[in-house]
């Protein structure tokens, strides 16, 4: 009996002194404090009921000892709007997390919001509660969400889209031959991934200068706030004419605004005034045959075209910048210039054969406009040689060789080439602002031809009021 009694001292005493290093292996005091990478975990404004990105942070031991966490748990528990994945785990709590000494691990966190109802911002918060050593941490999690109207794969009648929610397309929003969809002052539209607006119909997209209109991304964190590529863009079908772009921001697609199609009758039309087109993966503006008058636009940034106006058609644009400085989003080098005007359009079919279409150039004018970028040369012209070409540059800066002739008045007046008429635009790369500099070189440099039918600029600003109205998009107005 003894000597049983002894087995089973022997084997607890075993067992103490098992759990007593394995506990000796750990920081056991009571002061322990993790170290957070962030205090505050923000999801920016993301729609309700889409998932949203992936937010992450670090919990870091700053000791020379390994730290147990004893549990590790979203507060709102199961019914939490947030979902963790912590070192590949995903649930809401944790238990017995080791965490070596000096080393860390990242928290990954991801935020749905329930619909209210509403059309206001909403906000959710929630915290992840850390327990060490009976010591209690916590990291607030927080999220702001947006109800809206979703457009998922829809043929539109006869509609207007108004301010009131903003609009979500899924797959593509098709507005029918016969029909107009009107967009109100201040609506907001965004399209998820390959999604589009395609135009059968008619587009009056009318904003104002302090209610513009957006079309763009539903991507709405700020990482991929000037991202090109995020949706496919909106196309105006050949036989869609009476369209209207006024005070809209058009970005990062892949195409922003396609103008005629290639493979339909007759042409598009559109007038294009007080707008914005920045950002898309090939071109900004890319016109088929088709008819556009513009001003006060900004056309920029764009993977190989910012304006190309092809298979001839009819083009007038005045006071417009066309300006690319591509080069942010890749290793890829931009070699094909901002602007292309051409009366042929030469394009392999799936035989490998080339097919070329042809069409008259009747008018392409430019004027007190910026041709301008990050190459030598940002200007193509393709004349086939048998239809018709007609295009003037008046009063414009155009990025080329020093050696490129404008003497023919048939297509040049005053117009500035070369590196001595750089627009010093403030700054393309990174804010991609194309106000002027003070030392800019379009500055009164326009006619007031134009100045007089255009007196206001993107901004409002008076062109009237100086020496002479600047070239391009922006009057400059010194303090």
């Amino acid at each position: 009996m003894v000597r049983y009694l002894l087995q089973i001292l022997g084997a607890a005493l075993v067992l103490v002194m098992l759990f007593s290093c394995e506990d000796e292996g750990y920081l056991s005091s009571t002061d322990a404090q993790l170290q957070f990478s962030a205090d505050t975990v923000t999801f920016d404004t993301i729609f309700t009921t889409i998932g949203s990105t992936t937010r992450r942070f670090t919990v870091r031991n700053p000791y020379d000892e390994d730290v147990l966490i004893s549990r590790i748990r979203l507060g709102g528990g199961d019914a939490s709007n947030f979902r963790l994945n912590i070192n590949g785990y995903m649930g809401s709590e944790l238990y017995e997390v080791a965490l070596p000494a000096r080393d860390s691990i990242f928290i990954f966190v991801e935020v749905t919001i329930d619909p209210n109802g509403q059309n206001l911002p909403m906000v959710v918060q929630d915290s992840i509660e850390f327990t060490t050593n009976t010591n209690f941490q916590s990291i607030m999690l927080e999220a702001y969400g947006q109800d809206f109207k979703l457009i998922k794969s829809e043929r539109l009648k006869t509609t207007t889209w108004t301010a009131e929610k903003p609009y979500l397309v899924y797959d593509y929003a098709y507005v029918d031959s016969t029909s107009t969809l009107t967009i109100e002052p201040g609506t907001k539209i965004y399209f998820h991934k390959d999604a589009g607006l395609y135009v059968r119909g008619n587009v009056i997209a009318d904003g104002t200068y302090e209610l513009p209109i957006v079309f763009r991304a539903d991507r709405l964190e700020p990482s991929y706030e000037d991202i090109p590529d995020q949706w496919n863009g909106i196309v105006l079908y050949s036989g869609s004419h009476n369209n209207l772009f006024n005070y809209t921001n058009i970005k990062n697609a892949n195409i922003g605004l396609q103008v005629g199609t290639i493979e339909n009758e007759g042409y598009a039309s559109v007038e294009l005034t007080n707008s914005r087109i920045e950002n898309m993966a090939y071109a900004g503006l890319f016109a088929l045959k088709s008819r556009i008058y513009a001003y006060n636009d900004v056309i920029a940034n764009c993977g190989y075209y910012a304006a190309a106006l092809l298979v001839g058609g009819e083009y007038e644009f005045y006071h417009t910048t066309i300006a690319n400085y591509w080069g942010n989003y890749g290793a890829s080098i931009r070699t094909t210039p901002s602007l292309v005007v051409s009366n042929v359009l030469v394009v392999e079919n799936s035989n490998g054969e080339q097919i070329s279409y042809n069409g008259d150039l009747a008018k392409a004018t430019f004027g007190n406009s910026i041709i301008y970028g990050n190459i030598s040369n940002e200007l193509e012209l393709g004349n086939n040689g048998e239809n018709a070409f007609n295009y003037m540059f008046d009063h414009c800066i155009i990025q080329a060789p020093d050696t490129m002739n404008t003497s023919n008045t048939n297509h040049y007046i005053n117009a500035l080439v070369g590196s001595d008429y750089d627009p010093r635009f403030i700054d393309p790369y990174d804010d991609y602002n194309y106000e002027l500099d003070t030392l800019s070189a379009a500055k009164d440099m326009g006619t007031t031809r134009y100045s007089e039918i255009f007196p206001l600029d993107l901004l409002n600003k008076s062109r009237t009021g100086d020496d002479g109205p600047d070239l391009g998009a922006y009057e400059r107005i010194e303090k």
